[in-house]
């Protein structure tokens, strides 16, 4: 039994060493981490993270440096290589604020150089380190840029700035070198030229600048005068379409107001139209006035035509009726005068003859004066002088018998007589 607990004592402690022991010949490489294993013979094995790295106690040395890269943030302040137009050097002050990339370098001698050279500093000798290199080198590229250039975007740049009068750019070439972009900055490309050879010596290698603020006083005046372009285009902006509204408002005012006097000139031409058809209604009122007069006075006249009419033709009937009752009377009277002269004789006609002598004179004078007496004497053997006094006779009777007739004499006389 005490065999048996040492033997399994063993196993346990064995099984327990062997993590340890398998830890210490294999160990870990994180991402962003570089193993470095030196064998005693003085060959050197570069591991690089994620991975596992093969080292044997008290045969190899090991040690671990950082393959992530590096952000320096960079405050330069210098003067630009701006000459005036007697070329005269015009420098103009700048500040420009930036943020360097650095790395170490992918080849095995670089890496080699970075472990032993800048990552054997102090963490705060590291910083610092690239701080005053490549402030050194954008000091020495800023020199080298006039001020135009700095605010560039691609390089190769070849113009003249925009500057005061007092300022004019230097004509600056930048020739690019392997590795570098189209896109790269002027100050950039400057840079990474002028640091590339210290940073190798480092073991290291410039990425990329990232310039957050080029700052001087001509980009501030240039700034204000942009921004006061910018006001003053947006005053204008502004000033036009207020104009524009303005005329926009008059041009719809205007023709509001045609609107408006075209709709009373309307309401006008309605209103005369209106007053024509009242016009034209009254004279058709009037017209149908008078025609209802005219009829009325000519069914008026019609009735007192036809009441006239209607007298007249009572009258005529009248008068008929008295000219029958006339003329009935005097058949009768000469009837009743003929049958009394019948009956009587001549004394009763002399008896009215002496009776209406007064009467009958002058009548008979008047009737003989008048009368136109010719004698011709006749066959019978009748002489002149008795044809006139025959005439005479006829004469006096038909005056007699009339005046007679007329007054009623006779016709008083023969009813009495009868």
């Amino acid at each position: 039994m005490t065999e048996f607990a040492v033997i399994g004592a063993i196993l346990v402690g064995v099984l327990g060493l062997l993590p340890l022991i398998v830890s210490s010949f294999l160990r870990n490489v994180d991402a962003g981490t570089i193993r470095m294993v030196s064998w005693l013979q003085g060959s050197t094995v570069i591991y690089r993270g994620p991975g596992k790295s093969k080292e044997i106690p008290l045969f190899t040395t090991g040690t671990s440096i950082s393959s992530k890269v590096i952000n320096v943030d960079l405050d330069i302040t210098d003067q630009t290589a701006d000459v005036d137009d007697d070329d005269l050097p015009r420098p103009i002050k700048v500040r420009i604020l930036a943020s360097a990339i650095v790395s170490v370098g992918d080849s095995d001698t670089m890496i080699k150089t970075a472990a032993n050279r800048y990552f054997a500093k102090p963490e705060a000798d590291q910083l610092s380190t690239l701080t005053d290199l490549l402030s050194s080198s954008g000091r020495r590229a800023i020199n080298l840029l006039t001020h135009d250039q700095l605010f560039s975007a691609k390089a190769p740049v070849k113009h003249k700035a925009n500057l005061p009068a007092t300022v004019v750019p230097v004509v600056t070439d930048v020739v690019p070198f392997a590795g570098q972009d189209d896109d790269d900055d002027p100050l950039a490309i400057i840079i990474r030229k002028a640091c590339s050879r210290e940073l190798t010596d480092l073991g290291l290698v410039f990425n990329s600048l990232n310039i957050k603020v080029v700052a001087s006083e001509v980009a501030e005046a240039r700034r204000r005068q942009s921004a006061a372009e910018a006001q003053a285009n947006a005053d204008i902006v502004s000033a036009q379409q207020t104009r524009r509204a303005k005329e926009a408002q008059i041009e719809a005012e205007r023709v509001i107001s045609d609107r408006q006097r075209e709709l009373e000139q309307t309401k006008a031409n309605n209103a005369a139209l209106i007053a024509q058809a009242e016009a034209k209604r009254q004279e058709a009122q009037s017209i149908q006035r008078s025609a209802e007069l005219d009829a009325t006075q000519i069914a008026q006249a019609k009735a007192d035509g036809e009441r006239v009419r209607i007298q007249a033709t009572a009258q005529a009937e009248a008068d008929a009726i008295k000219i029958r009752l006339v003329a009935d009377a005097t058949s009768e009277s000469i009837r009743k005068v003929n049958q009394a002269i019948k009956e009587s004789g001549d004394a009763y006609f002399r008896y009215r003859q002496i009776e209406m002598l007064p009467d009958l004179v002058p009548v008979i004078a008047d009737a003989l004066a008048k009368a136109r007496m010719i004698s011709i004497a006749g066959s019978g053997g009748t002489s002149a002088p008795e044809n006139v006094t025959n005439n005479i006779a006829s004469v006096i009777q038909t005056v007699l018998a009339a005046q007679m007739v007329t007054k009623g004499g006779l016709l008083d006389g023969g009813g009495e007589k009868s």
